[in-house]
């Protein structure tokens, strides 16, 4: 390997606020805002809208998230409803 080419890799939390759930792993991005840890170090906290705790893939449910709206939108503009398809 190259000499100082590559980013430096350091200990992040990653917090799912949908499954309010945290994850402490190794990563290459920073973030300003810090979050002490169950072994009582601080590291940077990043937060994302879906991890492996709340996607539902992985959750094994079959839960649709919509934070946008974008379903019912959807059903606005091209006139679908739940009563044309029973």
């Amino acid at each position: 390997m190259k000499p100082r080419i590559h980013p430096v890799s350091r200990p992040v939390v990653f917090r799912d606020r949908a499954a309010d759930v945290a994850f402490l792993t190794r990563s290459t991005a920073d973030s300003g805002a810090r979050v002490t840890w169950e072994d009582g170090n601080t590291y940077p906290v990043i937060d994302v809208e879906t991890s492996s705790a709340s996607h539902p893939f992985y959750a094994g449910g079959r839960q649709v998230l919509d934070t946008a709206g974008r379903v019912e939108r959807f059903r606005r503009r091209y006139g679908t409803d739940e009563a044309s398809r029973s």
